[in-house]
C-alpha cells in the first residue's frame, strides 16, 4: 500500500488513509532518513486517532506513552540515541510490544532483530518534488 502526502497541509488526510488500513495489527516500525517526516507523520495519525495529549518526539525519553479516547495507550518509541540493545530489553520492550496496544517505533533499524513477528513496517520516503511516500 502506498500513500503520497503532497505537503503538510495533506498530512491528516493520509493519517486518516493510514488507520483505515491498521486492521488488527498493532506494532508499526517507521523506516526513513532524518527530516523524512516520521515523527510528523505519527503525530497526525495519533490525532486523527483522537489522542488529546501534546503529541512531542521521544528522541531522548524514547518513549511517549498517550491515551487514546477510551484510556487505552498508546506507545510512541523512538530509538535513534539506542547505543546497544540491552537499553532496549532494560527497558522491557516486551511489555509493550506485546501489550495490545498500538506501538509506534521510530529508528526501528537498531531493534530489528527483537521487532515483532507481525510488526508492520512503514517506509517515508521524500520525493524530488518534496512529497512524502508512505509505504507498508
Amino acid at each position: 500500500m502506498n500513500i503520497r502526502i503532497d505537503d503538510l497541509d495533506h498530512i491528516r488526510e493520509a493519517a486518516r488513509e493510514f488507520i483505515q488500513h491498521i486492521g488488527d495489527h498493532r506494532v508499526f516500525a517507521f523506516y526513513g532518513k532524518m527530516g523524512a517526516g516520521k515523527t510528523t507523520f505519527v503525530k497526525a495519525i495519533c490525532e486523527e486517532l483522537g489522542v488529546s495529549d501534546v503529541i512531542t518526539s521521544p528522541t531522548f525519553a524514547i518513549i511517549n506513552e498517550y491515551s487514546l479516547p477510551e484510556g487505552t495507550p498508546l506507545y510512541h518509541f523512538d530509538f535513534y540515541r539506542i547505543k546497544k540493545l540491552e537499553e532496549v530489553y532494560d527497558m522491557g520492550y516486551e511489555d509493550y510490544f506485546y501489550s495490545g496496544a498500538i506501538c509506534f517505533i521510530e529508528w526501528p533499524e537498531l531493534i530489528e532483530e527483537i521487532l515483532p513477528d507481525d510488526a508492520v513496517r512503514v517506509s517515508i520516503t521524500e520525493q524530488e518534488d518534496g512529497s512524502r511516500l508512505v509505504a507498508f
